[in-house]
């Protein structure tokens, strides 16, 4: 699998509310830290991680696109 695109180099805090999301893998979303589709012209076999929030709350979510748990962040950005 090739590597992703580093969207940033920092995680990103947000307040979500519950639902469905998909965080982008590959990191060439144009709507960042969420997918937008774009990894289906990505060569690298990337596909969107789907996770659930059931109850409004506070997240980091991973924008080097390294962390080991995907979508949140793991400091991996600190070894970039």
């Amino acid at each position: 699998m090739a590597e992703p695109k580093i969207a940033e180099n920092k995680p990103k805090n947000m307040t979500l509310k519950p639902g469905t999301y998909y965080w982008c893998s590959c990191g060439h979303s144009s709507n960042q830290p969420f997918c937008d589709g774009t990894h289906n012209k990505v060569e690298g076999g990337f596909a969107p991680e789907k996770f659930e929030i059931t109850e409004e709350k506070e997240v980091w979510l991973c924008m080097c696109k390294h962390t080991k748990n995907k979508p949140f962040c793991d400091g991996s950005h600190n070894k970039l």
